[in-house]
């Protein structure tokens, strides 16, 4: 395999095959797509979830061709080396079962198929109802009963630490049978070293229509991030628009000291300014905290404790790549809106707004100044009622949070460009007699419990009601289409007021309308009704309000554009010593200029020759 993919030219080659038929069977996803979607969703790292519900196609029929031929036996392989024989030949009725499973988004095995999987793992066990495992919970006991597979976790790590061992599994050429990949020049190492099954027939074949329109919603270039060489190898991850930053903020302290909700960024900054001075959530001896921070300060995925919103006033775009007003491609942490958005950062730390000590805040430290009623203000996603903010309404029912849209009017251009560096990729083993298995587990999860399976898809479908963290399901992805988040509050939203029935929402969509519901009728409220409700309702619905449309974004061709530890480091302390002052703002231009001379010219000439 060549070492560089070629995204946008794969992608697009990808693509014609689309069109042709021989990949997503257009005919089917087309038909789909042409129905009426209602919403549903499914969750995301940290307590985010996507959704999105498409009403329509049923139970996907057979599918002819590109079938994997099936050997007399089909062997498991095992942690151990040991095998599971399942038996294919000795019946014709069974043979056939084999050849509808293999190459079918749904049919069942006639036996039990068991694969081995390198499991990320959560906190808290995933939040997991007790009782329940990785191995034996909703998710694999559905799985079990309409496809007759099983997963047998050969290892477990949390995320932050899941990278390195899977470096060691590919160093060591010792892979289970499926696995994530959250690392893009690891599947590159796992592609050009040929241990890892070419995917292009079962996804044609074993992916339900639904599941392939999801994937066309994003555009040729998503598929074409697994593609090498014209070949699909690996499945992304379907990462749903989950919309800008918000300002999470305590309605309760605005309350208590007669203040009004902010309609401006800069009226929001005076509501914090006026928390400080009245030592809100500070106790004696303690400083009050302000606008918490991350040392960061923006995040290629907008987590929670980002100021981008305060980089976005100036159409600031930092540890991006972005077309200037020339059309040449350059590095956004360099332009002179991003000194701008520095410079009122400066004079936010200065008024004491923003927190006097974020420089010295580690990542934990930033969630437990939420969690424990020391902030009264962060930055973060429609999703932070999920995380943080449900730990802390179970410490203190009293605190109530809202989310403020404030950056509508500076809405992202469409100059910026996105990467693939932080997606996840499904892989399969070289190898593995059921490499198919990925995609009918997609199919299951993602389309037919959420769509089509109204009798026995419940427990799935409470476990997202639940706050059921991501990490407990087989494949640790997410598949949806591209708005899934807007659509199914649009959806709720019409129940609620009257416009629509509430029968005509998915089983999904159900749960959280039921938790909705309970919240507002005051009646035994939980923390999961108050996190529902303030994600599904108030956060996404000031994004609906707000006319907040997802931009089509441009992506890196060839290269992902990721800056070499040394460039972030640089410019990471660059902008602290320019905001607590212990640099002029003049210091900015030199920071340009060691950028450059480090490694940053030749970095930026590279990119904008592979996307020229």
């Amino acid at each position: 395999m060549k070492n560089k993919n070629r995204i946008l030219a794969l992608g697009l080659a990808f693509s014609m095959v689309v069109s042709a038929g021989a990949l997503t069977g257009c005919g089917c996803a087309d038909k789909s797509l042409g129905k009426e979607n209602v919403s549903v969703e499914s969750e995301i790292p940290g307590g985010e979830e996507s959704e999105e519900l498409n009403s329509g196609s049923g139970k996907e029929s057979d599918v002819a061709g590109g079938e994997k031929e099936n050997g007399n036996a089909a062997k498991n392989s095992t942690k151990n080396g040991t095998e599971t024989d399942n038996s294919q030949a000795d019946d014709p009725a069974d043979s056939g079962q084999w050849k509808k499973a293999s190459t079918t988004p749904y049919g069942k095995y006639p036996e039990l198929v068991t694969y081995t999987l390198g499991q990320i793992s959560g906190a808290n066990n995933s939040n997991l109802p007790e009782g329940n495992t990785y191995e034996d919970n909703a998710y694999t006991r559905y799985l079990k009963e309409i496809l007759n597979v099983q997963n047998k976790n050969t290892y477990m790590e949390r995320e932050d630490r899941y990278n390195d061992y899977v470096n060691v599994l590919v160093n060591d050429h010792t892979l289970p049978d499926v696995l994530v990949v959250s690392d893009r020049e690891t599947l590159n190492t796992l592609v050009e070293n040929d241990l890892v099954e070419d995917l292009t027939d079962v996804y044609a074949n074993c992916t339900s229509p639904r599941i392939k329109a999801m994937y066309n919603s994003y555009g040729p270039q998503l598929l074409g991030a697994g593609t090498f060489d014209g070949r699909l190898m690996a499945l992304p991850e379907a990462v749903i628009d989950h919309g800008p930053c918000l300002l999470w903020m305590r309605k309760d302290w605005m309350d208590q000291l007669g203040l009004s909700e902010p309609e401006t960024l800069e009226e929001a900054m005076d509501i914090i300014q006026a928390f400080q001075e009245n030592r809100m959530g500070a106790e004696e001896g303690e400083d009050p905290v302000g606008l918490v921070c991350d040392t960061n300060f923006v995040s290629t995925t907008s987590q929670n404790y980002s100021v981008e919103p305060v980089f976005e006033k100036f159409y600031s775009y930092p540890r991006r790549w972005i077309k200037d007003e020339n059309g040449e491609i350059v590095y956004g942490s360099l332009t002179e809106e991003t000194r701008s958005a520095v410079a009122y950062l400066r004079e936010l730390y200065e008024r004491g707004i923003l927190d006097q000590n974020f420089a010295l805040r580690a990542q934990n430290n930033l969630r437990d100044l939420v969690v424990e009623g020391k902030c009264g203000a962060f930055f973060g996603l429609w999703w932070a009622p999920n995380n943080p903010l449900m730990d802390e309404i179970e410490n203190d029912p009293e605190a109530d949070w809202e989310p403020y849209y404030l950056t509508a009017d500076y809405q992202e251009k469409d100059n910026v460009y996105a990467s693939f560096r932080d997606n996840k990729y499904v892989v399969v083993r070289k190898g593995y007699e059921h490499p198919e298995i990925v995609m009918k587990i997609i199919s299951v999860l993602f389309d037919y419990s959420r769509f089509d399976d109204v009798e026995n898809a419940d427990e799935i479908n409470s476990y997202f009601a639940l706050n059921v963290d991501p990490t407990a399901r087989p494949l640790v992805i997410n598949v949806d289409y591209n708005e899934a988040i807007y659509n199914v509050t649009k959806d709720i939203r019409r129940v609620m007021s009257g416009k629509q029935k509430e029968s005509n929402l998915s089983a999904l969509e159900k749960s959280y309308y039921d938790a909705c519901m309970k919240y507002v009728s005051g009646e035994n409220v939980t923390a999961e009704d108050w996190a529902a409700y303030k994600s599904r309702v108030s956060a996404v619905g000031v994004l609906v309000d707000g006319h907040y449309n997802p931009v089509r974004r441009q992506y890196l061709v060839d290269s992902d554009g990721e800056i070499p530890n040394m460039l972030a480091t640089l410019e990471k302390n660059a902008f602290i010593q320019m905001i607590m002052g212990e640099q002029p703002m003049d210091y900015f231009d030199t920071f340009v200029e060691e950028w450059y001379e480090q490694g940053g010219q030749e970095l930026t000439q590279k990119i904008r020759e592979e996307n020229s």
